[in-house]
């Protein structure tokens, strides 16, 4: 391991999501400074959880014909 990074299922662990998950956000590049190590994705420990932008509310952004 790389000093002052951490794995997938590490960073999943202390956010309480799954790894699949952190997947998608190092490919996305919504996770700073993330980078792949092989098939490896590397994070560096101290980053922080990126804002959740997902409607949780049960009510739509954008309505019908409005």
């Amino acid at each position: 391991m790389l000093k002052g990074y951490i794995t997938v299922s590490e960073i999943a662990k202390k956010w309480k999501v799954n790894p699949r998950t952190i997947q998608v956000m190092c490919l996305k590049g919504k996770i700073q400074g993330a980078e792949k190590i092989g098939n490896m994705w590397m994070i560096p420990a101290e980053t922080e959880r990126p804002v959740d932008k997902r409607v949780k509310s049960g009510k739509y952004i954008k309505g019908k014909g409005t």
